[in-house]
């Protein structure tokens, strides 16, 4: 797909501290800064985490950073105290509605079908979708999308939160869909490793794979 015309953000204060905290995190884990202020900056600091480095090495240091957000402590008693209930993972929803907006763009809390143990299924507004996420539009790269984000977030909060996230980004509407409470697939079964690059808007693009290169190597 193409994006014709990038959305415009008018960043608030809260949202400008996010970034300058986010930015500052990864300046630490990467260990060089960037003189691009601002969302652009941020995203360009994502892009000096992809060089030179193989997915999984871009998916620890990006797990790095979200540790580094939360104490140990707290997310040990995240993991001991709260099991994913659906309250759980309606309130998890709620306020990743709210404070993931300054990454991603606007988001809305939905009503989703998630398996029980006995393998019956149940409505809880748990899911949240993201309209167009302004990460995956800034940065035009399905392995940035994939390795950066989808699969360090799956994994901060499934393992160390011990809350059950699977996201789906959809590469021709630029949408996502989070799912708290859903099992995230394995990588072996996940279509997101079918995807090709955004050939017209990614940089490090190559247009004659079948598959963005920058997800496995």
């Amino acid at each position: 797909m193409s994006i014709e015309s990038k959305t415009d953000y008018a960043d608030n204060w809260v949202d400008r501290a996010f970034i300058w905290l986010f930015s500052r995190k990864m300046a630490s884990a990467v260990g060089q800064g960037t003189s691009v202020p601002g969302y652009e900056g941020f995203v360009e600091l994502s892009r000096q985490i992809m060089r030179g480095r193989n997915a999984d090495q871009q998916q620890q240091v990006v797990a790095i950073v979200l540790k580094s957000l939360v104490p140990g402590p707290v997310l040990y008693m995240i993991r001991t105290v709260f099991s994913p209930t659906r309250l759980v993972c309606e309130l998890n929803a709620w306020f990743a509605a709210r404070l993931f907006e300054w990454l991603v763009g606007p988001c809305e809390v939905r009503e989703v079908d998630i398996p029980d143990a006995q393998g019956r299924s149940h409505l809880q507004r748990s899911g949240v979708h993201i309209k167009k996420c302004r990460y995956l539009e800034s940065s035009g790269c399905v392995g940035m999308c994939v390795n950066m984000c989808k699969l360090p977030t799956q994994t901060f909060f499934t393992q160390d939160f011990g809350i059950p996230l699977t996201m789906t980004p959809n590469f021709e509407d630029l949408s996502c869909e989070m799912v708290f409470g859903q099992t995230p697939p394995s990588l072996d079964v996940d279509p997101v490793y079918q995807e090709a690059c955004l050939v017209t808007e990614c940089s490090m693009a190559a247009p004659q794979a079948s598959t963005c290169p920058k997800l496995l190597n």
